[in-house]
């Protein structure tokens, strides 16, 4: 049981408070997201059929939770990870023109997660897509978003310190923007974590840009599907990677604390070349990657945002089970509880 007891741990609020500011932080985070970004709220789904390409790989290990459909002659349907590829192939059916999007709540059953502080069997978060063209997929187009997107993080806590004045403000002024070479190259001897960790500490918002491809180091800063995100195109700096996470410093943990991954998505080039590196080539024969090679999907950026990640942090809380109901081992709602970490 991986869990971490932060000393004297005392929540700020109470079970109703808690209720009622989790309301306040999802209702006043999305509308924010979605006037900032120029984003429309659209309905997604739980479940795809398997086969079609459309469910997304995360780091191409996760199993999808599945089941057959009776009436679909037993075919295979698969929960959600996450709506990246839905939402490329929406913006395209809707019509959504350049400089415009949609979000969605996406809940998603992720089987696989090792249960902590901060990951649960249940997903609950903001996914975003935005049409893009090409002259805006570069390095300069992504840190605007990263920016516009901290500004709606940083709304939100005003948002929740002036309804409750127990809590009190953590988030930096500006985030900090920081490339995985760099990283390693500043802490050659720490693991990726360990140097998210020591960064977010330093400057406590961090965007840790291009994640996916191998380092100089010859491994992974963290693994990405080959076929959302584009980790392969070279920047300006000379680096690689249109993606990245937005890490924050969480205090009650002590550890660096992702809340949202985000990227600027494949074209046809990029797409090639990282199935190719993955050794995933034969997927270019399913639904979502022969309409991208066929320039049937617009180009995009897009993420995810832990809504439940972003209550933990605004409330303070010391487990992400404090703001969301899941699943969790009976010796770890035990300890929690005699903690004063109470479950939901």
């Amino acid at each position: 049981m991986k869990l971490h007891i932060p000393a004297g741990y005392k929540p700020l609020l109470n079970p109703v408070q808690t209720e009622k500011a989790i309301k306040l932080v999802k209702d006043f985070f999305q509308a924010n997201l979605s006037s900032e970004l120029r984003l429309r709220r659209v309905t997604a789904p739980l479940f795809v059929l398997r086969g079609t390409g459309i469910n997304d790989d995360l780091n191409g290990i996760e199993r999808a939770v599945n089941f057959p459909i009776k009436d679909l002659d037993n075919q295979v349907a698969e929960v959600v990870h996450s709506l990246a590829k839905w939402k490329r192939m929406t913006l395209g059916k809707l019509g959504i023109p350049v400089g415009y999007g949609i979000y969605t709540d996406m809940n998603a059953i992720r089987a696989d997660e090792e249960l902590d502080n901060i990951h649960s069997l249940y997903v609950d978060q903001w996914d975003w897509e935005v049409t893009v063209d090409a002259s805006q997929r570069n390095i300069d187009f992504l840190k605007d978003f990263v920016r516009r997107l901290y500004l709606v993080l940083k709304r939100t806590e005003f948002q929740v310190c002036e309804e409750f004045p127990q809590i009190s403000p953590m988030l930096p002024d500006e985030i900090t923007f920081v490339h995985t070479e760099e990283l390693l190259a500043m802490y050659p001897d720490k693991t990726p974590f360990e140097r998210e960790t020591e960064m977010a500490k330093k400057y406590g918002a961090i965007f840790v840009i291009g994640i996916g491809g191998v380092l100089a180091n010859g491994e992974k800063h963290d693994g990405r599907a080959p076929d959302y995100d584009d980790w392969t195109t070279e920047t300006t700096n000379g680096y690689k990677g249109l993606n990245g996470d937005i890490i924050i410093w969480n205090p009650i943990l002590e550890r660096a604390f992702e809340i949202s991954s985000m990227g600027i998505r494949v074209d046809k080039v990029a797409l090639n070349k990282q199935l190719e590196i993955a050794g995933a080539e034969q997927r270019k024969s399913l639904l979502f990657h022969k309409m991208l090679l066929n320039d049937q999907i617009p180009l995009s950026i897009g993420g995810g945002i832990g809504q439940s990640r972003i209550c933990m942090y605004f409330l303070q809380k010391a487990h992400i089970g404090e703001v969301q109901s899941s699943i969790w081992p009976d010796e770890m709602i035990k300890e929690c509880e005699s903690n004063s970490i109470f479950l939901m």
